[in-house]
């Protein structure tokens, strides 16, 4: 047996919201959209990861979701440009990432990083 993919599963009342911050600034794919439900990842291959943490490291609250991406700081300015308030960061961690927190639409604290 191998796991296909990992999946994390947010509750809303507002499906729709999630499209400005998952697909307009972060550039996910809309895998599907059937209304009651909307799915963003990748066309192209991700890895499968689940990660348990005691906190979040450099003293920061555990973030709900981490997002690596390939420019961390294009990702920063776009999400300072989209209006979502920066809740850590950015910082250049010693384990090797540059990251920062924002908060989703739906209050879940995400972790946007990439490695150095």
């Amino acid at each position: 047996m191998k796991v296909q993919r990992i999946v994390a599963n947010i509750e809303t009342a507002d499906v729709a919201a999630a499209k400005r911050f998952y697909h307009d600034v972060l550039g996910l794919d809309v895998l599907m959209d059937l209304g009651w439900i909307a799915t963003y990842g990748s066309d192209e291959t991700m890895q499968v990861q689940v990660s348990f943490m005691a906190q979040g490291g450099s003293g920061t609250p555990v973030p709900d979701l981490s997002i690596e991406v390939d420019d961390v700081d294009a990702a920063l300015d776009a999400m300072k440009a989209a209006g979502f308030a920066i809740e850590y960061g950015p910082a250049d961690e010693p384990w090797g990432v540059r990251r920062f927190y924002v908060r989703d639409p739906f209050g879940r604290l995400v972790n946007i990083l990439s490695h150095q």
